[in-house]
Formats: C-alpha cells, structure tokens, sequence
C-alpha cells in the first residue's frame, strides 16, 4: 500500500469535514464541530494502485501559523476549499496556496482547487470562470461541485490530488539509461527505414 496524505484547507463554514465525511463514509451531514482537528483514514485503489490514505481536517481559525506550517510539511497533497456562495473564502484562497507554496518550498506541489456549494446557485458570488481562472493561476487542478448533492465529484476530486501526488512520487526514469532508450529505439527505426529504401 502506497501512503498518502492529504490536507484540505479553507475558510470556515466551506464544507471541508462533510467532504471529508462524505468521500469515506457516502453520506452527508450538514453540521460539525468547527473547533477540532481530526485525520481521517481509509484504503482506496486508485488506478490498480492501493493507497493507505489520511485526510487531516483542521480548523483553520484555532490554528496558529506554526501549527498550519506544521501540517503543511506533513501532507502530500492540498485540497483547498471555497464556497461559491460566500466571496470572502474564495479571496482567501491565494493566501493559502501561497502559504503552502513558501513551506513546501517545491515548483509542484499536488494541489485541487475545490468550489463547493453549487447546488446553491441562487446565491452564487464566485463563477466558474473565476474558479477556473484561479486554479490556472495558483497551478492547481479544479473541480466545482455539491458535497451535499453528489458522493460521486467528491470522489472525483479527491482521486484527482491522489493522482497528483501519486505522480510526484513516482521516481523520474534515470535520466542515462532514458537516453539511451530514445538512442537506440531511433537507431532501430533509421536502420529500418534505411532497409526498405534499399
């Protein structure tokens, strides 16, 4: 089993325990206890690969900046979270992406711009576009969906940062021995190309 360990992040009343309650147990549920950190833990195969997976969700307002840090060397991957319904969280994303980008000190860290709430459309103050535009800045991948509407997105996002943090594990092929594997599949290509115009 391949651990992995995944932290989602955002301002508060953004939905990130019912996302994490609803990709480990399928059900919602609309009201937490904002003040506890808890890490959640479950198996999954993804792409034939088992994964021994953790989610930490912390409460970002009790958690001081050394502690967030802290959590932030500790994790893999980042699931960030804004409502679609209130701009204030979603403002707050870039500062969070940024804070990540400074403690991981990495060109790529695995990360999945989360806009939760779209079944609340009516009350909609961040579009799409704006969420899409985010996540192209940040370089993160995006999903916008409903925790409350569909187990399936949820799982989607969450397999996407999987993926993510999968490929950043996978070590690079060696960069000689890949070298010489283009060599000598051209060289094998030139010699048949130079057999069947002779």
């Amino acid at each position: 089993m391949v651990p992995v360990k995944l932290l989602i992040l955002g301002a508060q009343n953004t939905g990130k325990t019912a996302l994490c309650v609803r990709f480990i147990t399928k059900r919602f549920i609309g009201e937490y206890d904002h003040k506890k950190e808890v890490t959640y833990r479950c198996s999954r195969v993804v792409d034939q690969e088992a994964v021994d997976l953790e989610i930490l969700d912390i409460a970002c307002k009790e958690s001081s900046v050394a502690s967030l840090e802290s959590s932030i060397r500790w994790a893999d991957g980042f699931l960030l979270l804004y409502s679609i319904t209130h701009r204030l969280s979603f403002l707050e994303v870039p500062q969070l992406k940024k804070l990540i980008d400074q403690t991981k000190q990495s060109l790529v860290v695995p990360t999945v711009l989360v806009a939760n709430k779209a079944d609340l459309e009516i009350g909609r103050e961040v579009t799409t576009e704006e969420g899409q535009r985010l996540a192209k800045d940040l370089r993160c991948g995006f999903r916008e969906l409903s925790v409350a509407e569909a187990v399936s997105a949820v799982e989607a996002a969450v397999f996407q940062l999987i993926r993510l943090v999968l490929d950043q594990q996978r070590p690079l092929p060696d960069r000689r021995s890949y070298m010489l594997t283009v060599r000598h599949a051209l060289t094998r290509k030139l010699t048949r190309s130079k057999t069947m115009q002779w």
